[in-house]
């Protein structure tokens, strides 16, 4: 009988998170100051980021140990599973073995707590009273709540509106670990007020929450700015996903033909797909794919150059594949996905071509979870299943090829919180974009 499960004990936790620029082809472009365009120092990002989160976003180390308080708080449910689909497999009727690693059973359902426990810690060891913060689906305002309750801070999260209307439940929990959770565009900003005056239905997008949360940061004192992906250090912090993963693989008995993850900043991909990158810069061969919506899709049609990361231009201007940082993009229920620019890290990664990218309508990431879901009995979040559309594609692919193929995906939230997205598929009333 063909294995299942494959499981850690607490004691293969990673003790440091893999730092892939020591191993890029070529080093990363710096982000520029909005105001000089000339490379951003450390002293520029003082006023929204700690000392110790500006030194891991700056760090060209390899390894970077994790604190011990991460550790021990991480413990809650890490490691997480590996495991073999061979339901879906089988209704497939494929030759294919399909491996998921499933962040969905964090406390707060996603891989998100792995990097908001860091943030917390590194900034209550700086001094930091509160932080600020923007969500899309809800699941990082969830995680940075729960991990600001464990460390004393105060929480402020700024929830693209469409998400704070759709998902009424990631408030609730946001709530429940003690956070203020407001609808972005929102009244309690300038920049927020000035949008509501243009436009009172405005659904808000991920770039907008972001200029909430920063303009929040720097007209406040002892409060800092968090966010839950895009950036190195978020990206370094989710490496825990991929080394656990490699264990798990070697317990299997196989290595990945092909690596995959849906990808809106770019987190949980880089978690999954950074460790397996190492591998292939030794020489090992893999690919590694990341999928993302066709209603904002980045990789696959944005430009590869600088831009803000924010809607009002607060940020520093980034190198990534950018829709343009006025990108108001649909509003589909995979909020995580919806942000008009990429990982600087993902999209270097990208226009080496050392990734692929592909994009999906909705439609069929919902096809691809509810199938998923009644074979293996895990409801996904609607952004891990454009993960799910990905492997299937990959696992029919190999069928009618007639050869065996190992496909890895990260199913990174489960969709428990997400329902009310499953009911309008089911009626209908789910459009493609």
């Amino acid at each position: 009988m063909d294995r299942r499960q494959f499981l850690l004990s607490q004691s293969d936790i990673p003790t440091q998170w893999y730092n892939i620029v020591a191993d890029l082809p070529v080093p990363p472009d710096p982000p520029l100051h909005p105001a000089t365009n000339q490379p951003a120092g450390p002293q520029d990002l003082e006023a929204i980021f700690p000392g110790p989160i500006i030194e891991q976003e700056a760090s060209s180390e390899r390894w970077i140990p994790i604190p011990e308080p991460v550790l021990e708080g991480m413990a809650l449910w890490r490691p997480t599973p590996l495991y073999r689909a061979l339901n879906l497999e089988r209704a497939l009727g494929t030759p294919a073995h399909i491996y998921f690693k499933y962040e969905g059973t964090s406390p707060v359902g996603s891989h998100k707590l792995n990097t908001a426990l860091a943030q917390a810690y590194l900034n209550k060891v700086a001094g930091v009273k509160r932080l600020a913060t923007e969500t899309g689906a809800g699941q990082w305002g969830s995680s940075l709540s729960m991990a600001c309750q464990m460390f004393g801070l105060e929480c402020t999260v700024y929830m693209v509106r469409v998400s704070y209307k759709q998902k009424p439940y990631r408030r609730s929990m946001m709530h429940t670990f003690g956070a203020k959770v407001h609808a972005s565009p929102s009244h309690y900003t300038q920049y927020g007020r000035k949008l509501l005056e243009e436009d009172p239905e405005c659904p808000g997008s991920l770039g907008i929450a972001i200029s909430e949360a920063l303009e929040d940061t720097v007209t406040h004192k002892n409060v800092r700015y968090s966010l839950g992906s895009v950036l190195n250090h978020v990206l370094l912090h989710q490496t825990v996903i991929g080394q656990e993963c490699r264990k798990q693989m070697e317990m299997a008995g196989e290595y990945p033909d092909v690596v995959i993850g849906c990808v809106g900043g770019g987190s949980n991909f880089a978690g999954i797909a950074f460790p397996f990158l190492a591998d292939k810069f030794a020489g090992r061969e893999v690919r590694v794919v990341a999928v993302e919506p066709a209603s904002c899709p980045t990789l696959t049609k944005g430009e590869y150059r600088y831009d803000f990361g924010d809607t009002a231009k607060m940020t520093p201007l980034f190198k990534m594949y950018t829709l343009g940082s006025d990108f108001m993009p649909p509003s589909i229920h995979a909020g995580g996905l919806r942000y008009h620019g990429m990982a600087p890290l993902v999209s270097l990664l990208y226009h080496l071509g050392q990734i692929e990218a592909v994009a999906y309508d909705q439609i069929r990431c919902f096809e691809a979870a509810v199938q998923f879901a009644r074979c293996e009995g895990i409801i996904p979040a609607p952004e891990s299943s454009h993960a799910i559309r990905a492997a299937i594609d990959e696992a029919m692919r190999a069928k009618e090829a007639g050869e065996p193929r190992v496909i890895l995906f990260n199913l990174s939230g489960n969709g428990y919180l997400d329902l009310g997205a499953y009911d309008s598929y089911f009626s209908g009333h789910l459009t493609q974009a």
